[in-house]
């Protein structure tokens, strides 16, 4: 197929246009940025240069291409700082909102056949309840002040892919990524994990929160899988093994040869980080990926991030 991938040389589109390539498809690579042409041809894509917020350009590129698959990977996001979400996810919310709606009416123009969104699990759900969700638990309508915005560009991406009845619309809630190119890589993307090495995040409380992780590698076969055949709808696309933060963070220090985080209560860490830090310690949901695996035949390379932390975050 002719698939067209916006948020081409992203963490995640990188490794994505490989796996396209080397399944036989002809991809279509778009960035912002000029100077980043040559890596989309090393990686076997076509590149188009066009800003996701201008809603000609999109046209003029989806149009050029005209693709058989609109794939939205957008984001911009900046280090990691659980006390400036809102403003660190400012522009990744612009693209889940406006970039989606320039996109979807592009796709709408050629007719593409697929459209498949980046959406993120562990902002979505709901914040009560069982700890694990499935694609039918209830979305969280109510989030903290500090990811308020973060939350309704989800929602707001969410619903308009679904309600884009000319073409299949598929949102992929990916769980937290890690391994090159991301914030938990050993490269100079690496602020969490460079955070992690000098106990600049601590344990907070109990550490109840869930957290749900996929591997930029398993992500990107995932995707692949639901351009070639996923229905209208949403996947989860984590790994085996959601844990709490009690239980992967002290691990994945120890993976990092960094001493192990400091304990702190979790009042401390609701003022020192914020109530998006206190949120991500105490009460994030993990994610269930029974119907990805079952209706895309999707397999893992790092079923669980006990192993992924240990061999894949170069």
């Amino acid at each position: 197929m002719k698939v067209f991938v916006a948020g081409a040389t992203g963490a995640l589109g990188r490794p994505l246009i490989a796996e396209l390539v080397e399944r036989g498809h002809e991809v279509t690579g778009m960035t912002r940025t000029a100077a980043k042409q040559d890596l989309l041809r090393k990686l076997g894509a076509g590149p188009v240069v066009a800003d996701a917020l201008d809603p000609g350009a999109v046209m003029r590129a989806v149009s050029d291409a005209e693709p058989d698959v609109i794939v939205h990977e957008l984001t911009a996001i900046g280090a990691f700082n659980p006390r400036r979400m809102e403003s660190g996810f400012a522009l990744t919310n612009r693209l889940r909102t406006e970039g989606t709606d320039h996109l979807l009416a592009a796709g709408r123009e050629v007719g593409v056949k697929r459209f498949v969104a980046q959406s993120f699990a562990p902002l979505a759900y709901l914040r009560t309840g069982g700890m694990i969700k499935t694609e039918d638990d209830p979305l969280d309508s109510a989030p903290p002040a500090t990811i308020r915005t973060s939350n309704a560009a989800i929602r707001h991406l969410e619903a308009v892919v679904a309600g884009a009845d000319w073409t299949e619309g598929i949102t992929l809630r990916y769980g937290g990524f890690y391994g090159p190119g991301t914030s938990m890589g050993l490269d100079p993307l690496g602020d969490m994990a460079e955070a992690i090495r000098k106990r600049r995040m601590p344990l907070a409380g109990k550490g109840t929160g869930v957290w749900s992780f996929v591997h930029v590698v398993d992500a990107a076969s995932a995707t692949a899988e639901a351009i070639e055949q996923g229905s209208r709808g949403a996947y989860n696309v984590v790994d085996d093994e959601p844990a709490p933060v009690s239980e992967w963070l002290p691990f994945l220090a120890n993976a990092l040869g960094a001493k192990p985080p400091l304990h702190v209560p979790l009042w401390l860490a609701r003022i020192a980080g914020g109530e998006a830090a206190a949120v991500m310690m105490s009460e994030l949901r993990g994610s269930s990926n029974a119907k990805a695996k079952r209706e895309l035949g999707w397999q893992l390379r790092y079923p669980s991030w006990r192993e992924g932390f240990v061999h894949g975050l170069r």
